[in-house]
């Protein structure tokens, strides 16, 4: 059996990306009975950015629904927010004084969001990589789903575990790593070298998981594309790498057999065919999300949250235990 986490900040609606790059691969890896699958709502995190506490608690509630109707089964799968749990902090705490403040500065995540807002360079932003870690390590995680720019992180996590391990003894799972090739790194729309991101200047980046399909469609129809006419994938056409890898997880059909469908049609044909695989995706997806109630929600996340402070707690005092604190 084999231990999984992972989870997403409820910062705002969730777009496409974070399902194509992130919740698909839960999804299939919940649905393999070897696995025990955990995720969380990583409320915490989102607090390194001021949140209105409304808003705050509603988005929680949303990516909680948002995991439910993207076809995580809480009947199977353990789901709660962060904050449900105290331990993360705790653990956090501790790991925070083995974690080495060189290997925080050189955090890819946290240089990248320092340069993008200097006003906001605070201690939360520079441990959340340890936090991150504390999510991971409390529950004896083997296996950490992620995209390319979350890698770094957990190999942060790796060597903290590796490290407390070596101070106290044997008291970590190591980790690894799970990247799927496909649809590891969703670009945006408006700029291919750029991943697409719900904190994009412009709303043509992405595609919110609750645009009306007329809007999901407007945002293909204007995604940019490469020279040329031919719909070909190849090193010199990222645009249309990233539409048909989008096309092609929605649809199952291969890269190569959407370019066998639209050999000799133009970009107009292919993201007409892409807008409507969109489409059917939404409809699909917000049907399920709009018939789940906030009070049934509620109570799949405290649920949740009493499954995993179960297995949190038993591991914060062996954590304890080997420092020798109370």
């Amino acid at each position: 059996m084999s231990r999984i986490f992972s989870g997403v900040q409820p910062t705002n609606n969730l777009h496409l990306g974070n399902y194509l790059g992130a919740i698909k691969n839960w999804v299939e890896l919940a649905a393999q009975p070897k696995n025990d699958c955990i995720f969380c709502v990583v409320d915490l995190h989102a607090l390194t950015v001021y949140q209105e506490p409304e808003i705050l608690r509603a988005n929680i509630l949303a990516v909680a629904k948002t995991y439910l109707a993207l076809g995580i089964d809480p009947a199977k799968s353990t789901i709660f927010a962060q904050s449900q749990v105290k331990e993360h902090v705790q653990l956090g705490w501790v790991l925070n004084t083995i974690a080495k403040m060189g290997e925080l500065e050189r955090m890819t995540q946290f240089k990248d969001k320092s340069a993008q807002n200097k006003n906001n360079i605070n201690l939360g932003l520079f441990a959340y990589p340890v936090l991150m870690a504390a999510d991971i390590l409390l529950y004896d995680t083997n296996l950490v789903p992620v995209g390319e720019d979350q890698k770094q992180h957990v190999e942060l996590a790796r060597d903290l575990a590796l490290r407390f391990n070596k101070l106290y003894g044997e008291t970590f799972v190591v980790p690894e790593s799970v990247i799927k090739k496909d649809g590891a790194r969703v670009m945006g729309l408006d700029d291919p070298s750029k991943k697409m991101s719900k904190s994009a200047v412009s709303a043509n980046n992405y595609i919110s998981l609750m645009d009306t399909p007329a809007v999901a469609r407007k945002k293909i129809m204007k995604a940019v594309t490469d020279s040329g006419a031919e719909v070909k994938g190849g090193a010199d056409k990222p645009a249309l790498n990233n539409l048909l890898g989008i096309y092609s997880l929605l649809s199952g059909a291969s890269v190569k057999d959407l370019e066998k469908q639209y050999a000799g049609k133009g970009y107009g044909d292919f993201k007409t065919g892409l807008a409507d695989e969109v489409e059917k995706f939404l409809v699909n997806f917000q049907n399920k999300f709009n018939a789940i109630s906030d009070k049934g929600i509620e109570k799949v996340l405290t649920e949740g949250a009493g499954k995993a402070r179960q297995l949190a707690v038993a591991k914060i005092n062996l954590v304890k235990n080997k420092i020798g604190i109370l």
